[in-house]
């Protein structure tokens, strides 16, 4: 393959024409190719591509999954907006069954504080109770919500539900099959005992990076990853440095996502993160620590799938 991006930054190479047309591009390709300026695309092959076709799934589920969500919270806006009062979250189980049974408030009032409570009790919850189902009905008697157009609004949903129950199967369905292959994988479950790490980081690492054996060095992955620091400088001008952000982005979200959750859960890259951003010589700000614990994890996993060596905090922070 040849970088589209190399394309457009060559073409006028030759003429010193901005022109682009499909006569011009194949010639510049040519020319690139000829130069050896071309990549050889890697296609995981056994588990390593049974994986990514799995963490595809699983994002694109997730994606689904939110868009349900969004679409159930702005039902909940218009016809029952005191329903988020009771429940935090809108997909908690005692509620959605409520919701199959009696969606608007005026069927809420319609079965009572027994009727609910019944409702929980045959399905043998017992985490609510009494107390819960006044709260629900109290919110049900002083709801502003919408009166109008409300056989539409209980067919929409109960469709909207009955998508986020098929989508929520589905997506269990495709974490179990991503378990099964990460312990496949040798030292991947290794990785799970870094406080902070979890199944879905480790798996999405892994599709996006394929067999790490591939790699020189760790700093070929971190390019991969578009956390490559790049800078612009020339004579005495000395440019900020930043990421390249090119490369797999998917990979870059999740390595910023670990990144938060280890310095809230993980006590050793929370004294990393601190010691970046409170350094007496080049203090970093928040996001750009973010990135050097990103960059420094992708070092540890590196270390640890390669050489086959268990997770060491202590060797870890050793460098600060």
């Amino acid at each position: 393959l040849v970088n589209p991006h190399h394309v457009k930054k060559s073409k006028e190479l030759d003429d010193n024409n901005p022109t682009k047309n499909d006569r011009k591009d194949p010639k510049v390709i040519a020319g690139l190719v000829r130069e050896g300026r071309y990549m050889i695309p890697y296609l995981p092959d056994g588990v390593y591509a049974d994986l990514r076709t799995a963490s595809n799934i699983r994002f694109q589920l997730q994606a689904e999954l939110t868009r349900i969500q969004n679409r159930i919270s702005r039902w909940f806006n218009i016809y029952f907006p005191e329903y988020k009062t009771v429940y935090g979250k809108p997909d908690a189980k005692s509620g959605m069954l409520i919701l199959k049974a009696a969606p608007l408030p005026e069927d809420i009032l319609t079965l009572g504080i027994d009727g609910v409570n019944q409702i929980w009790r045959d399905a043998k919850l017992r985490a609510v109770g009494k107390a819960r189902a006044k709260t629900l009905i109290e919110a049900a008697e002083h709801s502003i919500g919408s009166k109008e157009g409300t056989m539409s609004a209980r067919m929409e949903i109960r469709m909207l539900l009955e998508d986020y129950e098929s989508k929520n199967m589905r997506l269990q369905e495709v974490m179990v099959l991503i378990e099964e292959l990460v312990k496949e994988i040798p030292m991947a479950e290794k990785l799970l005992e870094i406080k902070g790490v979890g199944i879905r980081t480790v798996s999405g690492f892994l599709a996006e990076v394929g067999d790490i054996s591939r790699f020189n060095n760790p700093k070929e992955l971190q390019k991969l990853a578009g956390l490559a620091v790049v800078e612009n400088s020339s004579g005495k001008h000395k440019g900020k440095t930043t990421i390249s952000r090119r490369g797999r982005k998917r990979l870059r979200y999740l390595l910023f996502e670990v990144a938060m959750s280890l310095v809230a859960k993980n006590p050793e890259f929370r004294e990393l993160h601190n010691y970046y951003t409170t350094r007496r010589l080049n203090p970093l700000k928040k996001m750009q620590s973010l990135m050097a614990i990103a960059a420094k994890l992708i070092r540890v996993f590196y270390a640890m799938l390669t050489k086959g060596v268990d997770y060491d905090p202590k060797k870890m922070i050793s460098d600060i």
